[in-house]
């Protein structure tokens, strides 16, 4: 876990490694992975051609959209007359310059992920997690970033799940998985609002999981989903910081052995 802390705050772009890897040196990594934003933004401004201010809106807003606890992507956080029409070339133009990994809600996984997506609700990752913790403090140094030292010594109690979910997306992306997940909210109900961090497909089973930055192993949201969709439920996730573990047909991984799903 430590080695993969480290690896969560370097990231995987070959500046930001080659300048960790000669003196173990967060401050210059932070410098390289700084010069790979400011980079982004030049591209944007010269590529994303009659829709720039878009994408540009969306890129600077990711880091406060994946810290809330609702991380589906809200426009009126960028202007309140936002709408999802007007914002889907920019939303593409992100997800296929590689800067960013969409996630749709499937909301019928039963029937099949693909074919039931809803496109006005959706996630937005960061397609390489080093590059959001610099995003995210982008101004300050390494010396005062906090998120640095709460990764690296297993206290996340700030912005807390925003950066393991985010390197979970980038870890099953990168397996070759499109990322899906599952939503159903419940205005007079809490009992039947579920909430699946990412859905997987195992031949013609759907395999939810679960992303904690703790040991906390409540899932309530992982009972109901595999009650309601019971026919179609291949394994059942849960990524944490600790051991492998089964426990209630849940499987219990550490967080590095996404790479495995």
């Amino acid at each position: 876990m430590n080695d993969f802390r480290q690896y969560v705050l370097v990231g995987g772009m070959p500046q930001a490694v080659l300048a960790y890897a000669v003196n173990k040196d967060f401050g210059a990594t932070d410098i390289e992975k700084a010069r790979i934003l400011k980079l982004y933004r030049s591209d944007i401004t010269k590529y994303a051609e009659g829709y720039e201010g878009k994408v540009i809106a969306i890129y600077n807003a990711l880091p406060g959209q994946i810290s809330k606890k609702e991380k589906k992507y809200k426009l009126a956080s960028i202007s309140k007359s936002a709408r999802l029409r007007d914002y889907e070339d920019a939303f593409m133009w992100l997800s296929d310059g590689m800067i960013a990994n969409s996630c749709f809600n499937a909301t019928d996984p039963g029937f099949g992920l693909g074919l039931s997506l809803d496109h006005s609700t959706h996630k937005l990752y960061m397609a390489d997690t080093g590059l959001l913790v610099t995003h995210a403090y982008r101004g300050k140094g390494y010396i005062n970033n906090d998120l640095y030292r709460a990764i690296l010594f297993d206290k996340l109690n700030i912005n807390e799940g925003m950066i393991m979910e985010n390197m979970v997306a980038q870890m099953l992306r990168a397996n070759g998985h499109r990322l899906f997940f599952y939503s159903r909210t419940d205005a007079n109900t809490s009992r039947n609002i579920i909430e699946i961090d990412f859905l997987i497909s195992s031949g013609r089973k759907v395999s939810p999981i679960e992303v904690k930055s703790s040991a906390h192993r409540a899932h309530s949201s992982l009972d109901k989903f595999r009650k309601k969709f019971s026919k179609t439920i291949g394994n059942t996730y849960i990524l944490y910081p600790k051991d492998i573990m089964i426990k209630d047909d849940v499987i219990h991984l550490p967080l590095y052995m996404a790479m495995f799903l």
